[in-house]
């Protein structure tokens, strides 16, 4: 057996989360929150600690509010559409999003043109 692996699965790591902007107070990430580390796309499985660490999941499906923009006009995401997290807004949009966009997931349920709705999204890619 390897006795260099760092964790088992891969999917739930601690991440220093301090440069995402949360929903909590002062743009702390709360449990909950999506966000990008780098290109790695996350959910935040526990609030940001005072060290800027937060656990944080890699995969799964998650119901998270989604924009219907597409970084530069509101556009209808439908399921399957490529999904964007943008850490200049802290929104989730429809792709191509904006130069500081990250690709998050897929849409598994449809948001209006110009709406924010709470849907599931598939992360990862």
């Amino acid at each position: 057996m390897a006795k260099n692996r760092e964790y088992e699965r891969g999917t739930q790591i601690p991440l220093n989360v301090s440069a995402v902007n949360g929903s909590g107070v002062g743009d702390l990430v709360k449990s909950g929150d999506p966000g990008a580390v780098g290109q790695l796309p996350f959910v935040a499985l526990i609030d940001e600690g005072t060290d800027g660490i937060a656990t944080c999941q890699t995969d799964g499906v998650f119901r998270l509010a989604v924009f219907g923009h597409d970084g530069t006009a509101n556009a209808a995401i439908a399921v399957g559409d490529l999904v964007v997290w943008d850490n200049t807004g802290g929104t989730l949009e429809k792709t191509p999003g904006s130069a500081s966009s990250v690709r998050f997931g897929y849409a598994l349920g449809a948001v209006a043109s110009g709406a924010t709705t709470t849907i599931p999204v598939k992360l990862g890619y």
